[in-house]
C-alpha cells in the first residue's frame, strides 16, 4: 500500500512537471513553483483539476492505450471526486467520441477481440459495470455533480417539444431543462453522472459515423455491442436483484439523485406530472425493507435512455405525416442501430418474464412488492411499447426492398415471440414442429395487437414487391409465415380483433375518459391507475393510443388482407417455377457467348435471358433452399389463414400460372385500355423478375435506331451522312429502277427496299393504323460497314489472301464478285419466294 501511495505522489509530481512546463514565457520565473500547494497560491485561476486534465489530454497524444487506462484507474483511486470532476466530461467524449460525430474516441463500434485483443481487454475491464470507469460515476454521484448536456443533440420528437416549452412524455427529463441566461446559447439538460455517462453511451450507436471497411465487421463482435449486453445484464437482472454500486467512500453507497426545482414552468401533455424523484422518495417508506428500493433508479435511467436515444425518434403526428408520399425522412436507422435494438429486447423479455408466478397477476401488486418486481411488469408496456411500435412502422414503410431488412425483421420477430425468452420455454419436439403457444400470453397478445396485426399487413406489402426467387427474401417469407403459424398464435390474435370490433357497452363518457395515450407521468414506483378488467376495453385502449382515436384499422383476418395473401401465395408458386426456369437457363448456356456476342455471331437480344439474381451467383444449392423456403412458407400461410388445396389451384388457374416453354412465349398479365396494353400489378411483378416478358421488336427506320455496342459511333455517323447524301441526289433513279419487271428491278429491289417491312406487326394497338403510312422508297444503307463483325471479317479475308500471295487490291476484286454471286442467287430465291406466296 505504501508502495502504491509513493507510485500516486511521483506521478502527480511528473504530472505537475509536465504541466508547468507549459507555463507562458511572460510570466515571471518566480511564478515557477515545484508544489501542488504553492502552484496553487502562485496561480489560483489554475487549480489542481486543471492541471490533472491538461496531463490527461497530454498523456492521450503521448502514451500508448494500455499505460493510459492504467493512469486513468490509479486517477479514480486516488483522487476526490472534487478534482475528478473536471476531467470527467472530457473521459466521456475521449470514450465514446463527440456528440457531432467528428471525434472518434475509443471507436468502440468497430473494436473486435480478435482483431485487436489487447485492446478489446483493456477497454472492456475498464468500462464494465464494475470496473474503473463506473466506480468515477459512482464517486461523482455521491457528491450529487451536475453536467451541462445540450438539448440539441437529442431525437428530433424530444428537442422540438423542450424548444417549444413542453415537457416531454418521458420522466427521464422532468426537472433537468436549464434555459439559458440572457444571451446564452442553446437549452441544456442538467444531469448526474450515470445519466450523463448512459447520454453518451448511447447516442454514440448514432453520433459516429462509420469508417471504410467497416462493412465487413459483425456487430455482435463488437466492443460496444457486447457492452450493452453486459450493461443490460448488470442493471436489469433476471435472477436476483441489482446490486449496489461500488463506492471507496466510508459512507456506503451513493444516494439516489435529489429531486431539481425546474427552471421555468412547462406546459404538459396531459395532466400535471410530479417529478420522477418526487414520486420515488414518497414511496421509500414503503419498500425500504428492500435493499433494491435505493438503486432502483439506475435500472430505469438505463431503460428510459436506450428507449429514448434508439427509438424515440418519430412521435405519433410525425409518423401520421409520414405516410404522405412527399414527406421527407427525419432519421433512417443502420443496420447496426437494429441489432443493437434487437438486444435490447431480448434482454427486456428475459427481464420481465423473469417474475415470480404468484406475481405476474394484477392482484398481487401492492406496496409489498419489491420494486424491481414492479419494475419488470411495467418495463415494455410502459416504457418501450408505444416507441417501439413507431419505429417499427416507419422501419417498415421506407427500408430498402433488399435483404438487409432481415436486420428489421428478427427485431420484429423477437418482439412477437415473448415466450421464447422465458424460463420454463421447452425445446422443440422431435418433428421439429413449433409447440403451442401457452394461453398465458393471451393478454401479451391481446395488448399488442397492432404489432401482430398492422405490421403484418405492412411484411405483406412488402413481400408482394420482392423478388422471391432470390433465396434471401424466401427466407424472410417463411421465417414471419412460421412465426404467425406457431399453434394457437392465430387464435389468440383472433380474438383479439373480435375483442377490439365488438361494440362498447359502457357509459360514454367513459370512452373519452380512458381511451388515451397511457401516461408516462413517473417512475414504475408511481400509482398504477385502476384494473381494467374488461379484456375488451384493454384492446381497444392499446389500439387508439398507438394509432390515435381516429384510426382505421383493418382485421388481420378480414377479406383484404385475405386478399393479399392469397396473391402473396400466388406469386410463391410462380417464384418456384422461376426458380427452376433460371437455373435451366443457367446451366444451358456456355462460356463463350458473351464474347461470340461482342463479334456479333449470336444474338445480342438480352431479351433471350432472365435478369441476374442470387441463383445465377450461388448455384443449384440456391435453387433447392428456395423452393424449400418457399414451399413451407406456402404451408404455414395455409394453416394460418386456412386456405384449402382447391381454393390455391382455382387461384393459380384464374391467374394464369400455367404457362408454355416456362414462360418464355406468355405475355405479362395486362389488360386492354383506351390506348393500349395496361400492365396489371401483377404483370409488373411478372417483368420485374422475369417471369414474362414482352417480345421488343424494334419498329422505327432502322437507319435511325440507337448505335449499338458491336458497332463504331463515330464511323456509324459517317456512314449516315453518305448514305443520305447518296440517297437524296440519286432518289429518282433509285425508285425507276426498282420499279423494272426484269431481273435487274428484282436485283435493285433487293438492296435498296427494306426488308420485311410490310410483315412486320406491331404490338401496340394504337400504331397499327399508321403502318401503311410507314412504307419508304429504295434506300441506300452502309450502316453495315460500321459493324465490328463486318469489319473483322474484312480484315480476316484480306489476312488470309496475304498468304496465298493475292494482293489487296485483287483481294477486293474477289470479294466483291463473290458478294455478286451471292446476290443474284438471293434475288432468285427472293423472287420464286414471293411467285409461291402468291
Amino acid at each position: 500500500m505504501t508502495t502504491f501511495r509513493c507510485r500516486v505522489a511521483e506521478w502527480r509530481s511528473s504530472s505537475l512537471r509536465r504541466v508547468t512546463s507549459w507555463v507562458p514565457q511572460w510570466f515571471p520565473k518566480t511564478a515557477v513553483v515545484s508544489g501542488p500547494q504553492e502552484a496553487a497560491m502562485a496561480f489560483p485561476h489554475l487549480q489542481q483539476p486543471s492541471f490533472l486534465l491538461a496531463s490527461l489530454k497530454a498523456d492521450s497524444v503521448n502514451k500508448p492505450f494500455a499505460q493510459r487506462c492504467q493512469d486513468l484507474v490509479k486517477v479514480i483511486e486516488d483522487f476526490p471526486a472534487k478534482e475528478l470532476h473536471a476531467i470527467f466530461p472530457w473521459l466521456v467524449e475521449s470514450i465514446f467520441g463527440s456528440l457531432d460525430g467528428v471525434l472518434v474516441g475509443w471507436n468502440l463500434r468497430y473494436l473486435q477481440g480478435r482483431m485487436s485483443p489487447v485492446e478489446y481487454s483493456i477497454a472492456m475491464e475498464f468500462l464494465d459495470p464494475g470496473g474503473p470507469m463506473m466506480k468515477l460515476v459512482y464517486k461523482l454521484q455521491a457528491e450529487d455533480y451536475k453536467f451541462d448536456f445540450p438539448v440539441s443533440y437529442l431525437p428530433g420528437p424530444v428537442k422540438a417539444s423542450i424548444q417549444e416549452r413542453v415537457l416531454p412524455d418521458s420522466p427521464l427529463y422532468h426537472n433537468k431543462v436549464q434555459f439559458p441566461p440572457m444571451g446564452g446559447l442553446g437549452l441544456n439538460l442538467a444531469l448526474n453522472p450515470f445519466e450523463y455517462y448512459m447520454f453518451f453511451f448511447a447516442l454514440s450507436l448514432i453520433t459516429q459515423k462509420p469508417l471504410p471497411g467497416a462493412l465487413h465487421i459483425r456487430t455482435s463482435d463488437c466492443a460496444y455491442f457486447t457492452l450493452v449486453d453486459r450493461y443490460l445484464s448488470w442493471f436489469l437482472p433476471i435472477e436476483g436483484s441489482v446490486l449496489p454500486p461500488l463506492s471507496s467512500s466510508p459512507g456506503g453507497p451513493s444516494p439516489s439523485p435529489a429531486p431539481r426545482t425546474p427552471a421555468m414552468p412547462f406546459a404538459s401533455y396531459g395532466l400535471h406530472h410530479t417529478s420522477l424523484l418526487k414520486r420515488h422518495i414518497s414511496h421509500q417508506t414503503s419498500v425500504n425493507a428492500d435493499p433494491a428500493s435505493h438503486e432502483i433508479w439506475r435500472s430505469e435511467t438505463l431503460l428510459q435512455v436506450f428507449v429514448e436515444m434508439w427509438l424515440h425518434h418519430y412521435s405519433l403526428e410525425m409518423y401520421q405525416k409520414m405516410q404522405s408520399p412527399h414527406a421527407k425522412e427525419s432519421f433512417t436507422p443502420t443496420e447496426e442501430h437494429v441489432l443493437v435494438v434487437r438486444l435490447l429486447l431480448k434482454h427486456l423479455h428475459a427481464f420481465s418474464n423473469s417474475l415470480k408466478p404468484e406475481q405476474v397477476s394484477p392482484s398481487a401488486h401492492s406496496h409489498a412488492t419489491s420494486p424491481l418486481e414492479e419494475f419488470k411488469r411495467a418495463a415494455v408496456p410502459r416504457f418501450v411499447q408505444q416507441k417501439l411500435y413507431l419505429f417499427l412502422q416507419h422501419c417498415f414503410g421506407h427500408w430498402p426492398l433488399d435483404a438487409s431488412f432481415r436486420a428489421v425483421l428478427e427485431m420484429w420477430l423477437s418482439y412477437l415471440q415473448p415466450w421464447r425468452y422465458a424460463p420454463e420455454k421447452q425445446a422443440q419436439t422431435s418433428d421439429c414442429q413449433p409447440r403451442c403457444v401457452s394461453e398465458r400470453w393471451a393478454p401479451f397478445v391481446q395488448e399488442n395487437l397492432l404489432m401482430y396485426t398492422k405490421l403484418f399487413v405492412g411484411f405483406l406489402s412488402r413481400a408482394l414487391r420482392t423478388d422471391l426467387v432470390s433465396p434471401k427474401n424466401a427466407l424472410m417469407v417463411f421465417r414471419v409465415a412460421k412465426v404467425f403459424a406457431q399453434p394457437n398464435l392465430a387464435e389468440m390474435i383472433q380474438k383479439g380483433e373480435q375483442l377490439f370490433l365488438e361494440p362498447e357497452l359502457v357509459i360514454p363518457h367513459r370512452q373519452h375518459r380512458l381511451f388515451t395515450a397511457p401516461p408516462f407521468t413517473g417512475s414504475f414506483l408511481s400509482s398504477w391507475p385502476p384494473a381494467v378488467t374488461d379484456t375488451s376495453f384493454k384492446v381497444k385502449s392499446h389500439v387508439y393510443s398507438l394509432e390515435g382515436q381516429d384510426c382505421k384499422y383493418t382485421p388481420m383476418f378480414g377479406p383484404e388482407v385475405r386478399t393479399l395473401v392469397l396473391r402473396l401465395a400466388q406469386l410463391i408458386t410462380q417464384a418456384k417455377q422461376t426458380a427452376k426456369s433460371i437455373s435451366d437457363q443457367c446451366g444451358e448456356s456456355t462460356p463463350g457467348r458473351p464474347f461470340l456476342s461482342w463479334l456479333g455471331f449470336c444474338s445480342t437480344d438480352a431479351n433471350g435471358c432472365y435478369p441476374a439474381n442470387d441463383l445465377d451467383e450461388m448455384g443449384q444449392d440456391s435453387v433447392r433452399k428456395t423452393d424449400e423456403y418457399l414451399e413451407k412458407a406456402l404451408e404455414y400461410l395455409c394453416q394460418v389463414f386456412r386456405l384449402s388445396e382447391a381454393q390455391l389451384a382455382q387461384l393459380t388457374l384464374a391467374l394464369g400460372t400455367t404457362r408454355d416453354e416456362n414462360g418464355k412465349k406468355q405475355l405479362p398479365d395486362c389488360i386492354v385500355g383506351e390506348d393500349g396494353l395496361i400492365l396489371t400489378p401483377l404483370g409488373r411483378y411478372q417483368i420485374i423478375n422475369g417471369l414474362r416478358r414482352f417480345d421488343i421488336e424494334y419498329q422505327g427506320d432502322l437507319e435511325l435506331q440507337p448505335i449499338r455496342s458491336y458497332e463504331i459511333a463515330s464511323l456509324v455517323r459517317m456512314l449516315f451522312q453518305l448514305s443520305s447524301a447518296i440517297n437524296h441526289r440519286f432518289a429518282g433513279r433509285m425508285a425507276a429502277l426498282c420499279s423494272r419487271a426484269d431481273f435487274l428491278g428484282s436485283f435493285c429491289r433487293y438492296h435498296l427496299m427494306e426488308p420485311g417491312l410490310t410483315g412486320r406487326h406491331l404490338l401496340s394497338p394504337v400504331a397499327r393504323g399508321s403502318t401503311v403510312s410507314r412504307a419508304r422508297g429504295p434506300r441506300l444503307s452502309l450502316r453495315f460497314l460500321g459493324s465490328y463483325r463486318t469489319l473483322l471479317s474484312l480484315l480476316l479475308a484480306f489476312f488470309v489472301a496475304s498468304l496465298f500471295c493475292i494482293g489487296p487490291l485483287a483481294c477486293a476484286l474477289l470479294l466483291v464478285l463473290g458478294y455478286l454471286l451471292y446476290a443474284v442467287a438471293m434475288t432468285l430465291l427472293t423472287e420464286r419466294s414471293k411467285l409461291h406466296q402468291l
